[in-house]
């Protein structure tokens, strides 16, 4: 069954990224971009995630961080491009 007809996500799909650690619409809408359009789906992903385990949950509530550390030049880097600007 579809979840966001926006981009065609399926509850499958959402419960995937839910398994490998998507705990929060925003990180289903970061792995799949589920209810980055309209928005009506966002209650049905909420719905989706529940309460359920979910290790990054599990490491904040426990005062540790959940993000991991970059790793490599392909990722973001707030200050590219500044120099080029200048």
């Amino acid at each position: 069954m579809y979840v966001c007809s926006c981009f065609g996500v399926t509850e499958a799909q959402v419960k995937k990224h839910a398994e490998g650690g998507a705990c929060t619409p925003r990180q289903i809408a970061s792995a799949c971009k589920a209810g980055t359009d309209c928005g009506s789906c966002v209650r049905r992903i909420q719905a989706l995630l529940g309460r359920g385990a979910c290790p990054r949950r599990e490491l904040a509530d426990q005062g540790k961080p959940v993000l991991s550390a970059v790793s490599g030049p392909d990722e973001l880097d707030e200050s590219a491009g500044l120099d080029e600007a200048a």
